[in-house]
């Protein structure tokens, strides 16, 4: 099978691609915005180059690669930064999902396209929501919460007015290595490898810690949106986590419990948000259903895999 994966070169888009091209069978392409990318890129991936931003860029593109499937990953990421950028986050992952689907639906091509949506499109959470159902009503609180759902929607609305085969997936928190430092698992890594390496005192600084979130590892979410666009419905929606609460406070106190730095945490009012959801944790029964996807990575080798590729990269920075 032809593959596609667009934001190839981000952080769920590398593990995904190296999936992929493990399991062998399939013609794998990236497709990236420059030729110099990120240099972790698994090097058995073929490259095409094309930003999603440009709609004459998106067709040559789609002919290059003739797709049979797209893993639809590009796209801004980051909640914090889309409290200060609301109209970027909106504008770029909105366009570039549209300037994908119009050039799919005016290719000829008849391929199937998982969209990558967010747990985050859930927003404010009641006690009696717990665990969250695809079903339940979608109250963002983020201007990257609102960009998904306006992805999200765009999905299904292609597949009922244009015939598009779309599968989409709502994630929830997922980590692992080589994931950006704006991220909490990773921030916290970072910070304990530099403190290992003493090149910063040791103080943690963290957001609120009282929050429960559903955490994955990345390489189980990239196994699973093979088996969603594989063996999901087209038009469905599937959540996508451990259904399984985990603390903010219980991953930070995993990864110290590795190191051997006990640093003093102090609260950073920059890293709180505006608003906070106290336990967000999902329902994944249709997903099981659907495929049989159960997570397999146990998350204290998460938290170690997390720690040793942040100690590579400051040993190697340094």
């Amino acid at each position: 099978m032809r593959v596609l994966i667009t934001g190839a070169a981000g952080f769920v888009g590398r593990h995904l691609a190296t999936h992929l091209l493990t399991l062998g069978g399939d013609d794998v392409w990236g497709l990236v915005r420059r030729v110099d990318v990120e240099p972790r890129l698994d090097p058995r991936l073929r490259l095409t180059v094309a930003d999603l931003l440009e709609p004459e860029q998106v067709a040559p593109a789609l002919a290059e690669t003739r797709p049979e499937a797209i893993y639809h990953l590009a796209g801004l990421s980051s909640v914090a930064s889309s409290l200060g950028s609301p109209l970027q986050f909106l504008v770029d992952n909105v366009a570039c999902q549209v300037n994908l689907l119009e050039a799919v639906a005016g290719s000829g091509f008849d391929p199937r396209i998982l969209i990558i949506g967010s747990s985050e499109e859930y927003g404010l959470t009641q006690p009696d929501e717990l665990p969250i159902t695809e079903t339940k009503e979608l109250r963002p609180i983020s201007p990257y919460a609102v960009s998904k759902v306006t992805q999200d929607l765009l999905g299904h609305q292609y597949f009922a007015t244009r015939g598009l085969k779309i599968v989409r997936v709502r994630p929830f928190t997922h980590t692992g290595p080589g994931q950006s430092h704006t991220f909490v698992t990773a921030s916290f890594a970072r910070q304990i490898a530099d403190m290992e390496l003493r090149s910063r005192e040791p103080v943690l600084r963290v957001g609120l810690l009282q929050g429960q979130r559903d955490f994955t590892d990345v390489r189980d979410v990239a196994r699973g949106y093979r088996l969603i666009l594989a063996g999901g419905e087209p038009g469905q929606v599937y959540n996508l986590g451990s259904e399984r609460p985990r603390s903010i406070e219980s991953v930070l106190n995993g990864l110290v419990e590795l190191s051997a730095v006990r640093p003093r945490v102090e609260v950073d009012q920059s890293l709180v948000r505006p608003l906070e959801v106290p336990a967000h944790y999902a329902d994944c029964s249709r997903l099981r259903a659907a495929t049989g996807w159960q997570p397999e990575i146990p998350f204290d080798q998460t938290l170690a895999d997390v720690l040793d590729d942040w100690r590579h990269r400051v040993r190697t920075k340094h």
